[in-house]
């Protein structure tokens, strides 16, 4: 295991130093390969972070970016990802944002469209940015979710899957389609952004003992192959 963390005064200071970070990361991914691939995590902490590095002078053209799960929703849904992150990316002219389900959803959740998406991005991503809720799940591997053990299994051969939070949050009630931590671990940088006081304690938790089936966070905090970069605010 290895992970470094960096403790930012505020909320402000993480969102320009963490938009300045990935704004690097895909330079030298344009310069290098011509291309830049994110997968970013929904949420409410990490979209000012993007609505802030799409004011960045970048080639955006040549940039791809995937959403780390989504809700079985329609891409005009208030709870959809993509519509999200539409919107927080509306001033990179040219950004291309590659959703994980279909704009009109079906009855039954189905990960085909995500692993599609994903096929075309064989190599690591260039930058994962990772979120954790308060029951220590990030994308959507919840605690308690059937799907918990395939998706956080390293060697895992899918690249994405459903799941069926078991309970439904009550403010998001919906199936998710997540990619799986074995996807989520080829990426050249892995971030991980936590705020506030009661997520800090969380993160401690996870930290000090390996309980992946409890804190889902800590499979990849204590994985021998990951090199995690936390990012904290109060």
């Amino acid at each position: 295991m290895s992970w470094t963390e960096t403790a930012h005064a505020d909320a402000d200071a993480l969102v320009g130093a963490l938009a300045a970070m990935l704004e690097g990361v895909i330079r030298t991914g344009l310069a290098e390969r011509g291309c830049a691939v994110l997968a970013l995590a929904g949420g409410r902490t990490p979209f000012p972070v993007y609505r802030c590095l799409a004011q960045a002078t970048l080639d955006w053209s040549s940039v791809l970016l995937l959403a780390t799960d989504e809700r079985w929703v329609g891409h005009d849904h208030p709870a959809s990802n993509v519509r999200e992150m539409r919107g927080a990316f509306a001033a990179a002219a040219g950004v291309r944002i590659a959703p994980l389900v279909p704009d009109v959803v079906g009855p039954a959740a189905s990960a085909e469209l995500a692993e599609t998406a994903l096929a075309s991005v064989p190599g690591p991503f260039d930058a994962v940015l990772l979120g954790m809720g308060a029951d220590g799940h990030f994308a959507s591997l919840f605690p308690g979710a059937a799907a918990l053990a395939a998706g956080l299994d390293p060697d895992c051969q899918a690249n994405a899957l459903v799941v069926h939070p078991e309970p439904l949050p009550p403010e998001a009630p919906f199936a998710r389609v997540s990619l799986t931590a074995a996807r989520l671990l080829r990426t050249r940088k892995l971030l991980l952004v936590v705020t506030g006081p009661a997520k800090r304690a969380v993160l401690d938790c996870a930290r000090a003992r390996p309980e992946p089936f409890a804190l889902p966070i800590s499979a990849l905090l204590h994985n021998a192959a990951a090199q995690v970069e936390i990012h904290w605010s109060p």
